[in-house]
């Protein structure tokens, strides 16, 4: 049988890196050294230069992304962390070293020591005095080509644009697509506003267990998995909200914590099986008191993200300015769809769905035909942040029942760019209440509903030796990013998403 050899396995300009790194070897340069003292960076050079300033020396690392040679002197473009800056190497300056730069490529990592200056096409550069190879590259990194039209317009050839590429090779789709990095840095400073906004008003920051013997929180399917030691079933978790209301039964006023939430779901623009979660509790507060703490939290957010309340996002200008619309739930939908559909039976709603072109399962209760409804109707059309109130009590059994309205609990939704941004509950504290709501969840199971909330004895027994009110708030990080950057699917959002395995990975 005739076997390959790693090397016939490669195209040839990985072959041809490879090659360069032996020379490398055999003329005694190390081309992975173990550390480099880096102390400036492009941006601070950039700002720092003055043409009749005092001369600047500066020691700058990062990656080659272009390189033009010339003989005895050459020029690269060297990208760090915070942007790029054009590098001068002249042979006469670096000797040998610059007889073993013909051996580097684009992608490679380098390390610069020299002064800055600006040539006389007007750029402000490094003129390198030594050169370190840091880290030799071997595949070719999709660099795309730029050209000029005949009106000066730039072009850009074979950019790295292929999605499932880009999520897949996260790592290359930051080097070349400076843009996918601005979202990210956008991404944790949402999470740090939101952090600080909590921990100025005195809230504890908290961890709360992955790995749980019962899942619940929300209506989701979780991932089951076996802990050898003990024996036993455990879930990844699906949300961290009972325990949380655990800790306001043990005497917090406020906790809140960033976790990661594990669905065992479909994928699609705004799902991704690992996701993450914001929640918070305060004790003594309610679903009113939440909402505008909600409309505070926000505006924080898109202030520090986007320097205003106001957010472009695709073809939509939206203006997180408090106060917020506000619609019950049965408001928005005889609204949009002219039907009223509070106090009707399954049988009923079941028609109305159907009048209006809603398809629904054989197995959706009351609450599920509404949410239906809602989802498919309504909140397409929700552009502007919008609070919607007042959910149906079979939509909520963790939410307290409302204080005047039968039938409804005090629970609310943000909807923007016709997306939920969160959601809210006055939490229900009555442990005979939530018990006979779970107990309503298993019948619902037992007719073959999936998502349904498990009876949880050991929260249960929590809440029996006294919540005090308290209000919960629910925030998906994800999906809040796609609104601060503008992104259209949650995996632009996310480093690494979920995907389906590459092609021969199995074997």
């Amino acid at each position: 049988m005739e076997v390959k050899t790693e090397e016939m396995s490669l195209n040839d300009l990985m072959v041809r890196r490879r090659h360069e790194l032996d020379a490398l070897i055999k003329d005694g340069v190390n081309p992975y050294p173990h550390e480099f003292t880096r102390k400036d960076f492009s941006s601070d050079v950039l700002s720092a230069f003055k043409d009749d300033g005092p001369r600047l020396t500066a020691v700058v690392a990062g990656r080659i992304m272009s390189i033009r040679r010339m003989g005895k002197a050459s020029f690269i473009h060297l990208m760090d962390s915070r942007g790029k800056i054009q590098i001068y190497l002249k042979k006469d300056d670096l000797g040998p070293a610059y007889d073993t730069f013909k051996l580097f490529d684009i992608g490679d990592i380098v390390g610069i020591e020299g002064y800055v200056f600006r040539t006389k096409m007007g750029e402000i550069s490094i003129h390198a005095q030594k050169l370190t190879l840091l880290a030799k590259s071997l595949r070719p990194l999709p660099i795309a080509k730029e050209t000029k039209d005949d009106q000066g317009n730039t072009l850009v050839h074979d950019p790295f644009s292929d999605k499932e590429l880009r999520y897949r090779q996260r790592y290359v789709d930051l080097v070349v697509n400076p843009q996918v990095r601005e979202v990210f840095l956008k991404r944790s400073k949402i999470i740090s506003t939101m952090r600080r906004f909590f921990d100025e008003r005195g809230f504890l920051e908290v961890e709360t267990p992955i790995l749980q013997p019962q899942y619940g929180g929300a209506f989701a399917k979780p991932f089951t998995t076996h802990h050898n030691a003990l024996d036993v079933e455990l879930y990844l978790r699906i949300a961290d909200e009972l325990y949380l209301k655990r800790l306001i039964v043990g005497g917090f006023d406020g906790v809140y914590e960033f976790a990661k939430d594990f669905r065992n779901e479909g994928m699609d623009r705004t799902h991704n099986p690992e996701f993450t979660m914001l929640e918070v509790y305060v004790a003594y507060k309610d679903y009113n008191w939440m909402m505008e703490f909600v409309e505070e939290m926000f505006g924080e957010v898109a202030k520090a993200v986007n320097g205003s309340l106001n957010v472009r996002i695709g073809n939509n200008e939206v203006d997180f300015s408090p106060p917020w619309k506000r619609m019950t739930m049965f408001e928005s939908i005889e609204h949009f769809t002219g039907k009223q559909l509070r106090g009707k039976t399954e049988s009923e709603l079941r028609t109305i769905a159907q009048g209006l072109g809603i398809a629904v399962a054989a197995t959706d209760g009351i609450g599920a035909i509404i949410d239906e409804i809602f989802s498919e109707l309504v909140e397409p059309k929700l552009i502007q942040p919008t609070f919607i109130t007042d959910y149906p009590v079979e939509m909520s059994p963790l939410a307290k029942k409302h204080r005047t309205e039968e039938g409804l609990v005090e629970r609310f939704e943000a909807i923007c760019n016709a997306q939920e941004i969160c959601n809210a509950f006055s939490e229900l504290n009555d442990p005979i209440d939530q018990r006979a709501r779970f107990e309503e969840q298993m019948r619902a199971k037992a007719k073959g509903e999936k998502e349904v909330q498990p009876l949880d004895e050991d929260f249960l027994r929590a809440l029996e030796y006294g919540m005090p009110p308290t209000a919960g708030l629910g925030v998906g990080i994800d999906r809040l990013t796609m609104l601060m950057t503008g992104q259209e699917s949650i995996r632009d959002v996310i480093f690494f998403p979920q995907m389906k395995p590459e092609k021969g990975a199995k074997e």
